[in-house]
């Protein structure tokens, strides 16, 4: 967590698998996304925040509001990529975040997401859990 503290990014490698790819070798659209969810996961998780905790014990799920990427430049078989992700903005019950998928210093697509925190026995919007609004505070690229 420290590194995250200090560099207001988190860092998530990725291989690309034969499972990723259409039948040309290059990485289908989507898979992109699942790379970013993957990364927002293992950023929680190194902030000492699990999703089955968050889910289990206060009925809380992140839903993705919006998101939009741009496609710069594909991804292949065998590729090691790696996601960087940022925290734009967090508000009282949804935050922004804005995740880069890179091949070494080449960024191939970037991607920015809105997550809203929802009541699963609801369905509603709800406030973000305070230790994630917390620590999700202290990752904010505005409190630079």
């Amino acid at each position: 967590m420290a590194d995250a503290l200090q560099t207001k990014t988190f860092e998530h490698p990725v291989r690309v698998y034969y499972e990723d790819t259409d039948t040309g070798g290059i990485v289908y659209y989507a898979n992109y996304l699942k790379f970013a969810e993957r990364a927002r996961t293992e950023m929680l998780r190194s902030l000492g925040i699990e999703n089955s905790t968050l889910l289990n014990e206060q009925r809380v799920a992140f839903a993705v509001k919006e998101c939009s990427a741009d496609y710069i430049k594909p991804a292949v078989l065998d590729d090691a990529l790696n996601v960087v992700t940022t925290v734009e903005n967090v508000g009282g019950a949804s935050m922004r975040l804005i995740q880069d998928i890179f091949r070494g210093q080449e960024r191939l697509v970037a991607i920015t997401v809105r997550l809203a925190c929802m009541n699963i026995d609801t369905g509603q919007p709800c406030r973000l859990p305070h230790e994630v609004r917390t620590v999700m505070g202290q990752l904010n690229n505005e409190n630079k």
